[in-house]
């Protein structure tokens, strides 16, 4: 459990990264929990650790950028266009979505009931 937590964080900021820096945007959190049979613990630990926490607030602060935000935003964030903006805002807010989508599916199933026939 703690190997993937880690690797997850591991792997959500170098998304962060690339979409920030290079524009690109490559993790696709869904396929990746998918794939790696994530628990719905594991994935809850996941939405409410610090990391998903600061990909929110890095959605909210990129949010209030395109409304026109204040002058430290439009300073962290002048460097990006309003289109490189949004695209890199709805990539990490797919990120969240994903994990809770995942967690979502992810719940516990209800015993088949057998007829005695």
């Amino acid at each position: 459990m703690d190997k993937n937590i880690g690797e997850i964080h591991t792997i959500v900021d170098r998304a962060i990264d690339e979409a920030m820096v290079n524009g690109r945007f490559l993790f696709k959190c869904y396929d990746y929990l998918k794939l790696a049979k994530w628990t719905r613990r594991e994935t809850n630990d996941f939405i409410e650790s610090t990391t998903a926490a600061n990909l929110s607030n890095l959605v909210e602060e990129l949010d209030d950028y395109l409304k026109g935000g204040d002058k430290t935003l439009k300073e962290a964030y002048g460097h990006l266009s309003k289109p490189q903006a949004r695209k890199i805002r709805n990539y990490l807010y797919a990120i969240l979505e994903d994990a809770w989508k995942y967690h979502a599916e992810r719940k516990p199933g209800r015993r088949k009931k057998t007829s005695a026939k």
